[in-house]
């Protein structure tokens, strides 16, 4: 318990990663085809319209990869103050939040970009604490 109360507020932001990052993942397997439709079109005007399948399929890779490090990181601190998989949770999401910031800015949607920046700010609070 005490790992746990030590450690609330890497689990917390963890915890953040983990449910945004899985249920974000989640929603493109379930839903490939409506992502596909929906991005194509988004990306239509730009240079990335020919690869929207690619690009999505790694930020689905990277999203995954980034929410599973999340909840081992969350283990991981409880057992024993672990920060490893919590700090690699952070860097892939961080990555994974600035690729989705460049679409959003390559397609000038604007507002879909400020929302990917207030992902950010604790996914970088998060690095710096579990640094």
């Amino acid at each position: 318990m005490n790992n746990v109360l030590n450690n609330i507020t890497e689990l917390i932001l963890l915890l953040f990663l983990a449910i945004t990052f899985l249920q974000s993942g989640y929603d493109k397997i379930t839903d490939w085809k409506g992502n596909m439709e929906w991005l194509k079109g988004h990306f239509s005007k730009t240079f990335m319209a020919n690869m929207v399948p690619l690009n999505v399929a790694i930020i689905l890779i990277l999203e995954t990869i980034a929410g599973l490090f999340a909840v081992i990181g969350c283990f991981t601190l409880i057992i024993d103050s672990n920060t490893s998989f919590g700090f690699y949770a952070a860097i892939l999401s961080a990555i994974t939040l600035l690729l989705l910031l460049f679409g959003q800015r390559v397609a000038k949607d604007y507002d879909g970009a400020r929302t990917i920046v207030i992902y950010l700010i604790p996914t970088l609070m998060a690095l710096y604490i579990l640094k």
